[in-house]
């Protein structure tokens, strides 16, 4: 990390470490996400790092990333080499959903968390507010932390982010069943976020709340088709979708859309705090939060 300016208008410029090719869509779409809020050191395997970095100059990542094109991309080898040229920097690994299937029995390597394409910008939303906050966060949990921990510490970021300017954030939750509807609504009222609108099937096109999370469990055309209809009807509200096998030609559309971002099911509540960290700015002429998540902007 490197900070520039004077104290009073400093600037902190964090470095993120991609290893690895972004050949396929995802990993691009996501490398570039990366880069639009923080600087980059980017090199093809691990065995390059020692003849690339300096141990005392550095630079010195914040998170190093693994990019992982196909299931069993990565050895445990690789994972000790980038520790030992970084022992600081958390160490994720970056999925396709070419490896959604292995993702969700577990990590494949020891500390090593792996991350969903589509939610890496969510997480490294957070995981750099939790920086700035002087919190280790997640990522500062040791390896081998029973998931109950990680829970309890993303629950603790989510209730302290799901307020905007000391107020309730309004949240509209919709669900393609009613059983999905009430464990969404549950979660954010568990937060401390105040739901004031349920919906089954479609949201509302004149919801009154300030931020829509939307279960859609797989996102086709006439899901996309009235996403548009609410993000023209209303410009600026934050909608997220929740899917539960992200590809890239619909989550790309979605975002193309007008979503914020596009989750995956059962929501995790890491990407959830990373993604309300975003919600800092307000809209001109209007009391909603607006959005500030750089990463994990609709895909420009």
């Amino acid at each position: 990390m490197q900070t520039v300016g004077s104290a009073a208008d400093s600037i902190v410029v964090r470095h993120v470490a991609w290893i690895g090719a972004a050949r396929s869509v995802e990993l691009a779409w996501a490398r570039d996400r990366v880069a639009a809020c923080a600087t980059v050191i980017e090199t093809d395997h691990p065995a390059q790092l020692a003849a690339r970095v300096d141990p005392v100059a550095g630079p010195w990542p914040a998170v190093a990333v693994l990019a992982s094109d196909m299931p069993s991309r990565w050895t445990l080898a690789d994972a000790v080499a980038v520790s030992r040229c970084w022992p600081l920097a958390p160490v994720v690994s970056v999925c396709t959903p070419l490896s959604e299937g292995r993702r969700r029995s577990g990590p494949a390597l020891p500390g090593v968390e792996e991350v969903a394409w589509n939610e890496l910008p969510t997480r490294l939303t957070g995981w750099f507010a939790d920086l700035d906050a002087g919190r280790p966060g997640v990522l500062g949990l040791p390896a081998a932390s029973r998931r109950e921990d990680r829970v309890l510490e993303a629950a603790a970021r989510l209730r302290a982010v799901a307020r905007h300017e000391g107020q309730p954030l309004r949240v509209a939750a919709v669900a393609r069943h009613a059983v999905d509807l009430d464990g969404t609504a549950a979660l954010f009222a568990a937060s401390g976020a105040d739901v004031i609108d349920r919906s089954v099937g479609r949201p509302r096109l004149d919801t009154p709340a300030d931020f829509v999370v939307w279960d859609v469990d797989r996102i086709d055309t006439d899901t996309l088709t009235w996403l548009r209809m609410l993000t023209i009807q209303q410009p600026g509200l934050p909608v997220v979708l929740l899917d539960s096998f992200p590809r890239s030609d619909t989550s790309l559309a979605a975002l193309a859309a007008g979503a914020l971002a596009v989750l995956g099911r059962p929501l995790a509540m890491e990407a959830l705090a990373g993604l309300l960290c975003g919600l800092k700015t307000v809209r001109p002429g209007s009391d909603r939060p607006g959005t500030d998540l750089g990463a994990a902007g609709p895909g420009q």
